[in-house]
């Protein structure tokens, strides 16, 4: 019988993560795959068993011992991991004051931890056995810091420096590391996505952003190349023609970007005075997700943004991400 390699994608319930898993069974992956809801993870299997062998499990990346015990579960049912791709997340939209500490901890603990604590768990047999695949998708935010997504962009810089530092240790064990830095991706993940401060403003402008085809990358399109690069062993691979070009200008005048970045946050919305958040407070500010936050448009805003947001939709609907 031919081998299949064992393929555990985290975060791979919904959006990009699911595209992932499918990928990898259509290259002939048996794949494990987790998220911490256990709804979206039997609609996600339900959908991918016509692809290949697919097994999900319930698990919090922001838990250690969930980790542990996952990797073990996998190993039991599957045999050892081949292939990791970790792609769990959370975007936190809205402007700094309106962040509280416990929204930096969330994104720290499933962007940053989640991907340290899961490579850690598998690497000691990958590197037993001389061959492993890392992929670790990480953001344009990783790179160059957005305004109105500051936890997430904290969170990604960790993820990118931890995927590079390990691509480089790893050099020449058989096991390799691979950055995945994507741009904005069409997964439907704005409709998932958490706003605070003014929310119905803030999905107005990050809905469509999400969206737009110009703006955007099919996400499709982007699990097929993520696939490819992670299983050739590439060290970086970046998508979206913006993301590339603002890194390459990041790099050649990082004052000058920043400078930018901060004449874009002046066109964004600004907090509400009772949303500002100072740290030692006990209120957490409101939190709405983006399907939520439309319905506090009025009526000619949330028509003119749903239509700016209908590939975004399509896709929230294709993808998972709508719960239902």
């Amino acid at each position: 019988m031919k081998h299949q390699p064992v393929a555990l994608v985290a975060g791979g319930s919904r959006g990009l993560g699911l595209l992932i898993a499918e990928e990898l069974l259509r290259r002939g992956h048996q794949v494990a795959i987790c998220a911490r809801t256990p709804a979206d993870l039997t609609r996600a299997e339900q959908s991918l068993r016509r692809h290949g062998s697919v097994r999900s499990y319930p698990c919090d990346v922001r838990d250690p011992d969930q980790i542990d015990a996952l990797v073990a579960r996998v190993r039991s049912d599957l045999g050892p991991v081949e292939v990791l791709v970790t792609v769990a997340g959370i975007i936190q939209v809205g402007p700094a004051e309106a962040l509280s500490e416990q929204h930096f901890q969330d994104a720290i603990d499933t962007m940053l931890w989640g991907p340290v604590r899961l490579a850690r768990a598998v690497l000691p047999e990958m590197r037993s056995r001389g061959y492993g695949r890392i992929g670790t998708v990480t953001s344009i935010g990783g790179k160059v810091a957005p305004p109105h997504l500051l936890a997430y962009a904290v969170a990604k810089f960790g993820a990118v420096g931890f995927s590079e530092g390990l691509a480089a240790e790893l050099a020449g064990t058989g096991v390799t590391a691979t950055t995945i830095v994507p741009g904005l991706m069409r997964t439907g993940s704005h409709e998932r996505a958490h706003f605070v401060g003014d929310q119905g403003a803030e999905y107005a402008w990050f809905g469509p952003a999400a969206s737009l085809p110009l703006l955007t990358m099919s996400a499709e399109r982007a699990a097929r190349k993520i696939v490819s690069a992670v299983l050739a062993g590439r060290p970086l691979v970046t998508l979206t023609p913006l993301a590339k070009i603002a890194t390459r200008v990041h790099g050649l005048a990082p004052a000058t970007t920043v400078r930018l970045l901060g004449l874009t946050n002046r066109l964004l919305p600004s907090a509400p005075p009772s949303s500002s958040h100072r740290q030692g407070d006990d209120a957490v500010p409101a939190t709405l997700t983006g399907r939520e936050a439309r319905t506090t448009l009025s009526r000619p805003a949330r028509a003119a943004v749903g239509a700016l947001t209908v590939l975004g939709s399509r896709a929230a609907r294709r993808h998972n991400e709508r719960g239902q």
